[in-house]
């Protein structure tokens, strides 16, 4: 073993430090170490806009019409015919680190799940009192008109991500322009991409910590 007693010691003692400055156990503190941070990527220079990933989404996760979980919005055109180009912005949930339809919710059916930092709704507890959907700063919140609850994006972690899979729409992607993974982990292949290149995420300055990010389509652009 190459820890020695005295570094092994000095790493408990940080722990502690660090668990009794935020009113946490140690057991919190080394649980929470090992926690994921799920995200996605979306690289706007490889999406061509076939909305494949919107269809999957609706399959996989039984989404009735007239409601999205997942939209590809297209650009205005530019250049001039017939060179006219267009680039494509993926419009879903951000799943914040610090939500603000979480801290709405008066029943406690919107949530962030600890152990991945997803955020999802209960719909069993759902009242559809639309606070989170009034809250949300990205307008990616319905109402389910089956359900009658809150619904968006959970990255299917009902569907895919239960069987172990992918989410619906990095599988269905033709040209791999999603990335999908723990950002909490350094070696992850997302974690390295946002660390490689040029990335923005939207409404940063509203301190909600998405974890959707972007790979701009123009490289040099800086967007908010």
């Amino acid at each position: 073993m190459n820890c020695s007693r005295r570094n092994f010691v000095s790493g408990i003692g940080a722990l502690m430090l660090v668990a009794g400055g935020s009113n946490k156990t140690l057991a919190t503190v080394l649980s929470e170490e090992k926690n994921k941070r799920y995200g996605m990527l979306h690289d706007e220079r490889s999406c061509i806009g076939c909305t494949a990933c919107m269809d999957a989404c609706r399959e996989v996760n039984n989404v009735p019409e007239g409601v999205s979980r997942l939209e590809i919005i297209r650009s205005e055109p530019y250049g001039e015919f017939p060179n006219v180009e267009y680039e494509f912005f993926r419009h879903s949930c951000q799943h914040c680190s610090n939500a603000p339809c979480v801290h709405v919710c008066p029943t406690g059916a919107s949530f962030i799940d600890a152990k991945t930092g997803i955020v999802d709704v209960n719909k069993d507890l759902c009242v559809g009192c639309q606070y989170c959907i009034a809250v949300c700063p990205y307008r990616v919140r319905f109402i389910h008109p089956e359900t009658k609850a809150a619904d968006k994006c959970n990255f299917c972690r009902d569907t895919n991500l239960a069987q172990g899979k992918l989410p619906a729409c990095v599988e269905a992607c033709p040209t791999k322009a999603l990335t999908f993974g723990d950002l909490n982990d350094p070696n992850s292949e997302i974690s390295q991409k946002v660390r490689k290149d040029q990335v923005y995420r939207t409404k940063v300055e509203l301190g909600t910590e998405p974890n959707l990010y972007h790979i701009p389509a123009k490289q040099g652009e800086i967007r908010r």
